[in-house]
This record gives structure tokens, C-alpha cells and sequence, in this order.
């Protein structure tokens, strides 16, 4: 039995405000468009927590501080590929929101507003993921 699996580390981190709102990114990226939580990938060399740190300041230009790992999510890719997205959530950051060529990013009062939305495939269950263990 192979005990070698090939794995791709990703992360998404929730972001709230002071009045209760989410931070979300309108992503251009025609692979999975729609209103989703900021992230991305892992690069070689980096920790996980350096990681999601990077990846917020990078789509939304806030320096999120203390983020709590909270849920990991897998995908199937295929081909003994795995996909492992790591789920994490803050309420504590600093600097101005900027969106980016990833998208525009916004805060939302998710649980009022998310019916306005064209929401991302499976956004409800990470959220749901993020909030049942923050």
C-alpha cells in the first residue's frame, strides 16, 4: 500500500468586523466564481500561518492577526491528488481593504444579505465549517 499521497495545501480565512460583517472577495477567476472568503495557496517554504497571512494581504490588503485554524476541508482532484483547503477565521487585522486582480472585496452582512449574491459553489458548508468551531 502507497503511503505517499500527493497534497495541495490551500486556505481561506473569515474575516469579521466590528458590526458583525464578513469579509468576502467577488473572485474574477472563471474556476470557481461568485462571492467567496479570500485565500489561496500554500507556497513552498512557508508555514500555514504564514501562509493565510500573505494570502489575505495579498487579495484583500488587510494584515490579519491571530488567525484560528477552525475547520480543513478536502477535494477530490483526481489522479490520488488531494486538495486540502484549511479553514481559519479572525476578528483581528489592520489596514485599509484593497481589492486586487483576484477581485473585489467587500463586507457583507452574510446571514441578512447573502440572497443578493452569486455565491460560490459550496460557500455554505465552509462557512458553516468556519463558524460551528470559531
Amino acid at each position: 500500500m502507497e503511503r505517499i499521497t500527493k497534497v495541495i495545501l490551500s486556505n481561506m480565512c473569515m474575516v469579521e468586523n466590528s458590526k458583525g460583517e464578513y469579509l468576502f472577495i467577488n473572485r474574477h477567476k472563471n474556476d470557481w466564481p461568485g462571492i467567496n472568503l479570500p485565500g489561496g495557496h500554500v507556497e513552498k517554504g512557508e508555514t500555514l500561518i504564514e501562509s493565510v497571512i500573505r494570502e489575505m494581504k495579498e487579495e484583500t490588503g488587510l494584515t490579519i492577526k491571530n488567525p484560528k485554524l477552525c475547520a480543513i476541508k478536502e477535494w477530490d482532484w483526481g489522479n490520488d491528488v488531494r486538495y486540502l483547503g484549511l479553514l481559519y477565521y479572525t476578528n483581528e487585522y489592520e489596514g485599509e481593504l484593497k481589492s486586487s486582480d483576484e477581485g473585489e472585496v467587500m463586507w457583507i452582512d452574510y446571514f441578512k444579505d447573502k440572497n443578493r449574491y452569486h455565491l460560490s459553489e459550496g460557500l455554505e458548508e465552509l462557512i458553516d465549517l468556519i463558524l460551528s468551531n470559531k
